[in-house]
């Protein structure tokens, strides 16, 4: 059988992502990582340079995967804040991941930055907000709204008597109820 460099690598991807979701970059270790994808530590330095470089990848495919799901729609913020509320839930290692990555390194990537203000600006214009700091707010406000379901102690997620799956679907309609206000109490007055 030849040897498949992409398939090697996506496997490497793969269990990066099951690693540093469970472990952070720091408790993660390149012979798992290697094991699990049935390679060796060799092809990890080949591909990514370092296990730094590997959890930058992970995070950016993973992140990419997100945002093909889950489209952008600064038009249709509460939808928006729903998909990505129902994308995040579907699967909480992305934002174990995205946590570690905060925990462990603080720094944002010029790739980052710039995909936020990229969102901000569109959010700026959609909803004729006065300025680009009003907007980032707004997205970091919006997404944390769409996060916190999953970051909720496990006995408020059972409040009111409702089985878990009837306390999440209210929460995800109360999520987007939050956003549709915002945005509505936001919005500037509209293009003459």
């Amino acid at each position: 059988m030849p040897y498949d460099s992409a398939a090697t690598r996506a496997r490497l991807l793969d269990a990066a992502y099951q690693e540093f979701s469970e472990r952070g970059l720091a408790g993660a270790r390149v012979d798992r990582i290697a094991a699990a994808a049935r390679a060796n530590k060799q092809a990890i330095y080949a591909y990514f340079g370092s296990k730094e470089n590997l959890f930058d990848a992970v995070l950016a495919d993973r992140l990419g995967v997100l945002a093909d799901a889950v489209p952008y729609t600064p038009d249709d913020l509460p939808g928006y804040a729903g998909a990505l509320f129902d994308a995040l839930n579907a699967t909480p290692e992305l934002l174990r991941l995205t946590a570690w990555r905060g925990l462990e390194r603080a720094d944002a990537t010029p790739g980052e930055i710039e995909s936020h203000l990229a969102k901000a600006r569109e959010l700026r214009v959609a909803l004729r907000l006065p300025d680009e700091p009003t907007a980032i707010d707004v997205l970091e406000i919006v997404v944390a709204i769409s996060v916190a379901w999953v970051n909720v102690p496990a006995g408020l997620k059972v409040v009111g008597g409702l089985d878990p799956e009837a306390r999440r679907r209210a929460h995800r309609a109360v999520v987007v109820a939050a956003v549709t206000a915002i945005r509505d109490a936001l919005a500037g007055p509209p293009a003459e």
